[in-house]
């Protein structure tokens, strides 16, 4: 007996129906505003914008929280840094700290502005495979062999990765425990020397590989992506949406 089976399709995010190009001239043209403004007021509006970008593609709050973690870190130590540096008057006498209110204002201005470029970035660039971004450099006319740099490192990389932890898991079956003796420092020497070994036989390997497929110097960009009203739509709303931060921030 024949049973209808369905199945759920993947839910396509609304930022997902623009060309990977127009994405990532939006991120850059946002980014590029959100670095001349110095209202705390536009910025909160942005980093509220960013959130709205974050939900529009259907990343999950836990996601961006925990990638938000990684940028806040940083902007921790430099909001309690830079207040102590800044040698401009007036100063506030904590015990025996002098923090600078010039100084501190730099700090939340500091912190907004790439907190806001974090969330405006994390939906319209990170949601992008490195392939289709790879693509997408290619057909702005970046340079051949630096595109043919980009991708073969995003797939290279991991393989690298996974040789240096067999080499790391044969080390530790053999009993080896680093320490800070001699022998350590030669055993990662000989550790580095052989994953060079094998990146090296690999590359050659995936050269004779291309080169029997036809490889002819340059990856065919191959897309059916295509410049459509929804793309020009989104452009005109980010230079009208920038064009009328930066004269909101001047005034």
């Amino acid at each position: 007996m024949a049973t209808d089976v369905t199945y759920a399709e993947a839910p396509v995010s609304p930022l997902d129906r623009l060309d990977t190009r127009t994405r990532i001239v939006v991120a850059v043209a946002l980014v590029l505003a959100l670095v001349s403004l110095r209202s705390w007021m536009l910025l909160g509006t942005a980093i509220l914008l960013g959130l709205a970008l974050t939900m529009l593609a259907g990343v999950s709050p836990r996601q961006t929280v925990r990638r938000l973690l990684h940028v806040e870190g940083f902007l921790l130590i430099l909001f309690v840094a830079l207040p102590l540096l800044t040698s401009l008057p007036p100063f506030i006498e904590v015990g025996p700290l002098s923090l600078s209110v010039p100084g501190l204002e730099r700090a939340v201005t500091l912190v907004l502005r790439i907190s806001a470029a974090a969330l405006v970035v994390l939906p319209l660039v990170s949601g992008l495979t490195p392939i289709r971004l790879g693509h997408a450099l290619g057909r702005f006319g970046l340079p051949a062999r630096l595109v043919q740099v980009f991708l073969f490192s995003i797939r290279y990389i991991e393989l690298l990765r996974a040789e240096a932890r067999r080499l790391h898991d044969a080390m530790r079956l053999r009993g080896f425990r680093p320490a800070t003796n001699l022998h350590t420092l030669k055993s990662y020497g000989h550790f580095i020397g052989q994953l060079l070994v094998r990146a090296v036989e690999r590359a050659e390997r995936v050269d004779e590989a291309m080169r029997c497929r036809g490889f002819a110097g340059r990856f065919p960009l191959v897309t059916l992506e295509r410049l459509g009203l929804v793309d020009f739509v989104a452009a005109a709303l980010t230079a009208l949406l920038v064009s009328t931060a930066l004269l909101m921030d001047r005034l």
